[in-house]
């Protein structure tokens, strides 16, 4: 991950490989864009007219487009790179993330910049505006090599933010550093392959990572689930060779002012079971662990950033595999806590992992419990891959998840916890519940089953990740495969309280 460091001296003084600036979108299509904040400074300090030269190669400063302009040697660096943040009335903080994401990809094989970002939208809040640029270029620096043959080409290693107030903006580094480096984790975590990430070994794998740190970890292994009762975790795990886990992580600092819990999903490859994939289908499931990555990602964060909040991860771990000894449609399982479930179909795993996650949690007597799962395909129709599905039992949490999502960039969508329309749709024709409905609301037909358990009065909300977590095609600071979502905004939201 680059180092990022901060300075009060102007982008011309540098001795960085590559400089960055920015532009807003002029007035109509034809309009010449707007310097924004040091970059007429250094048009200056270059010796030309910086507007005239953008305006000269067809630079409009649409969003993320960039533009190079060559130095002819009045500075350190070769090479001014001007990114375009759209008009002005529109530019944010996720404006910034993503213009500085751009600027990453433009720096990828320089092995150092210096950029004025943090100040080019005055409106935005200072702190926010140098965590959104650290964040962007964190993450749109990101690159997944670790099973390549070859090395990886030279990146970036350095990052000065010239800003105004050095002391307030190192603080902001800081966390953004913790927020994006734990986005990053997640992102290995979803991007390695199954074989090497089974649930045994992706159990001591977060167990590694956490070694020396604030955060007690504690692994029920296939013997300890049996004892404990935990009938869906072991029904999904049954069919394959490597049995599951559930891990807990514990982050308690001294004078917490509240208490979380988080549970995540972590099919760590899922075939479908007896009611199998298509092939097409299976080719990204090796990312249906994205729920359980999130969390550990999210308790990694909050030690290091030392929030004074209690935070419990779970992490549901099995790999949905068919075979011999396999659950079967229409076998029943006992969950823990006793509820007896029909297994309509061995595809709709994840809630049942999750089933036994939120009873556990439960007992621990949280504030809020919120669960993280890549769910349902549903989620995906409804919403496509860009918005998440939110479904809650307590507006209040709903409205702060909300808030922190809008803040982070990550966008998420109420869907209403519908159990006078749709709560009959649970109930098993042998068992307590079925854990599949008819093709209609399955989002919340898996919400409404999540819910049966979550202990009485625990304010609780689920996240469908299913369409967000991952994707195809690079945008912004989102590259391709994993992108960490919603690791950001659980992170907004524990530190706004």
């Amino acid at each position: 991950m680059p180092r990022v460091d901060v300075t009060a001296e102007p982008l011309a003084s540098s001795d960085a490989a590559l400089l960055a600036v920015a532009a807003f979108a002029g007035e109509g299509d034809q309009a010449p864009p707007v310097l924004a904040g040091a970059a007429a400074q250094l048009g200056e300090a270059l010796g030309v007219d910086l507007t005239a030269e953008l305006s000269a190669v067809g630079f409009r400063a649409g969003p993320g487009e960039l533009a190079r302009v060559p130095t002819r040697g009045a500075v350190a660096a070769a090479t001014v790179v001007v990114v375009g943040l759209g008009p002005v009335e529109r530019a944010g903080t996720d404006q910034l993330r993503r213009a500085a994401a751009a600027v990453a990809g433009a720096a990828e094989r320089i092995e150092s910049l210096a950029t004025d970002l943090p100040g080019a939208v005055t409106d935005a809040d200072a702190g926010d505006a140098v965590a959104a640029v650290v964040e962007g270029l964190l993450l749109g620096s990101y690159r997944f090599s670790a099973y390549r043959s070859a090395p990886a080409a030279h990146q970036l290693e350095s990052v000065t933010l010239q800003v105004a107030d050095v002391e307030a903006a190192r603080t902001a580094v800081h966390e953004a550093e913790a927020v994006a480096g734990a986005t990053r984790f997640a992102r290995d975590l979803v991007n390695t392959p199954p074989q090497d990430k089974r649930p045994p070994a992706l159990a001591d794998r977060v167990a590694e990572a956490f070694a020396g740190t604030d955060v007690r970890v504690r692994i029920l292994d296939e013997q300890a689930l049996v004892e404990g009762g935990y009938g869906g975790i072991l029904g999904v795990g049954r069919g394959s060779s490597e049995p599951p886990r559930l891990v807990e992580l514990t982050y308690e600092p001294d004078g917490a002012e509240r208490s979380v819990a988080l549970v995540g999903k972590g099919i760590t490859f899922d075939t479908g079971g007896i009611s199998l994939k298509p092939s097409e289908s299976m080719e990204t499931m090796k990312m249906d662990m994205a729920g359980a990555a999130t969390v550990a990602a999210v308790v990694r964060a909050a030690a290091e950033l030392r929030l004074p909040v209690k935070v419990t991860g779970l992490l549901a771990l099995a790999e949905n595999m068919p075979s011999g000894t396999a659950t079967r449609v229409s076998d029943v399982l006992t969950m823990k806590g006793g509820t007896t479930v029909e297994v309509i179909n061995t595809d709709a795993e994840g809630r049942l992992v999750l089933g036994d996650a939120l009873v556990h949690a439960s007992e621990l007597q949280p504030d809020a419990i919120v669960d993280v799962a890549t769910l349902t395909g549903a989620a995906v129709v409804a919403l496509g891959e860009r918005i998440g599905v939110l479904m809650a039992s307590d507006d209040t949490l709903a409205e702060r998840l909300l808030d922190a999502s809008a803040h982070s960039g990550e966008p998420f969508w109420r869907l209403p916890l519908a159990n006078e329309q749709y709560g009959e749709r649970l109930e098993g024709a042998i068992a307590d519940l079925r854990n599949s409905g008819s093709r209609s609301a399955g989002t919340i037909f898996a919400g409404l089953f999540l819910h049966r358990f979550v202990g009485e009065g625990i304010p609780w909300a689920h996240l469908d990740i299913a369409g967000v977590a991952w994707t195809d095609e690079a945008s912004g600071y989102h590259t391709k495969g994993a992108t960490g979502v919603p690791v950001r905004t659980l992170l907004r939201w524990l530190r706004a309280g």
